[in-house]
């Protein structure tokens, strides 16, 4: 379930319809504070450098979703939130040390809290599951909940079947030609 928030945020954008939560800051400002990660002071007003450095975080995450070497666009903006967040330690009453983003006052701390639910899914093995949808027109964020883990699609019913009788039809083409 941690996995929801950064699914998510890469999700506040649709690339098929190419409606983005990110774009306006009243929109923006909305779902931050709705889901967190953005609080206190900061969720007072967005600005447009934030959400441009939020829709950089986006895409980053959308790379590193994709589980290929990131290039250094996608990696950039990664590592300047790591650089700019406040991620001080927290200790549990169980006696367990949990590095933790605290609240957003800011967005970057907002931005650094994803990256260590994504650092934490990454070691209890969850992370692999968090997909992007084989269909590239789509590239939405999906929980591969499938026992073999072999999951590529956000929506059998949309994606997989559009992408399957794209290939179907390419196929029949060639079968024509040749």
């Amino acid at each position: 379930m941690p996995l929801l928030l950064p699914q998510s945020f890469v999700n506040t954008l649709d690339r098929e319809s190419g409606e983005d939560l990110l774009a306006r800051e009243a929109d923006a400002r909305a779902w931050l504070i709705e889901t967190g990660l953005l609080t206190g002071a900061a969720a007072a007003e967005v600005t447009s450098a934030e959400l441009r450095q939020a829709r950089e975080v986006r895409e980053g995450i959308r790379a590193l979703i994709s589980h290929e070497p990131l290039t250094d666009a996608e990696l950039t903006p990664l590592e300047t939130v790591l650089t700019q967040a406040e991620t001080p330690l927290d200790i549990t009453r169980d006696g367990q040390v949990k590095l933790c983003a605290g609240p957003a006052d800011r967005l970057v701390d907002g931005l650094a809290m994803l990256l260590l639910t994504i650092r934490d899914a990454q070691g209890d093995g969850t992370w692999q599951r968090l997909k992007l949808c084989a269909n590239p027109d789509c590239r939405w964020a999906f929980y591969d909940r499938s026992h073999s883990r072999r999951g590529a699609w956000c929506n059998m019913t949309t994606c997989g079947n559009k992408i399957k009788n794209r290939n179907l039809r390419a196929r029949q083409r060639e079968s024509q030609r040749g």
